[in-house]
């Protein structure tokens, strides 16, 4: 959404007549993005509709300390990362899980038919992502597939943009090794 957009939207929430309908078209205008970066990070659906529920409940709470120094697009995806980021490890801590067993249980979540679209490479590539950090794979998900610029993912992620091309350069490497052990 343009920054244009952005500001009809908050200027709808601002208002206390419109302030529902503000947020409906802030849910519609962003909802299957923020879904989708989520989903690519925890992988179960159900994980990622909590979570994305979440966002946008805190965004609700929030709203009202959006400056404006960004977009609200970047602002919410702000919200997601955190969000998803605090929900793998408390689930890691609740199932104490160690590391090698967290990947384990997601590696036979991705081998279930029907649960990662796509093809063989696909299904490789999500294994390969599973080895890397969670902030490692947030990176790269943002860079690779998101298509976002080092400044946009610095602004969601409050890391330097040397800090980030340096973890994107080291999750590549590690998926390239991982795939080429496939």
């Amino acid at each position: 959404m343009k920054k244009n957009g952005d500001q009809e939207i908050l200027q709808l929430i601002q208002d206390p007549k419109t302030r529902d309908m503000g947020f409906r078209q802030l849910i519609l205008a962003y909802q299957k993005r923020v879904y989708h970066v989520i989903r690519r990070m925890v992988l179960i659906h159900e994980d990622a509709d909590d979570i994305t529920q979440n966002t946008f409940i805190k965004a609700h709470q929030y709203i009202d300390k959006f400056q404006g120094q960004s977009s609200l697009f970047t602002w919410l995806y702000r919200i997601a990362t955190n969000e998803s980021l605090s929900f793998l490890e408390k689930k890691k801590k609740r199932y104490f899980f160690s590391i090698d067993d967290h990947r384990e249980k997601m590696e036979s979540y991705i081998d279930q038919p029907g649960n990662i679209d796509g093809d063989e490479i696909q299904r490789l590539l999500q294994k390969a992502l599973l080895t890397l950090p969670d902030k490692q794979r947030l990176v790269f998900h943002l860079k690779y597939q998101e298509e976002l610029t080092y400044e946009q993912m610095s602004e969601i992620t409050g890391t330097s943009v040397g800090a980030l091309k340096a973890s994107y350069h080291h999750a590549v490497k590690k998926i390239e090794h991982s795939l080429s052990k496939e």
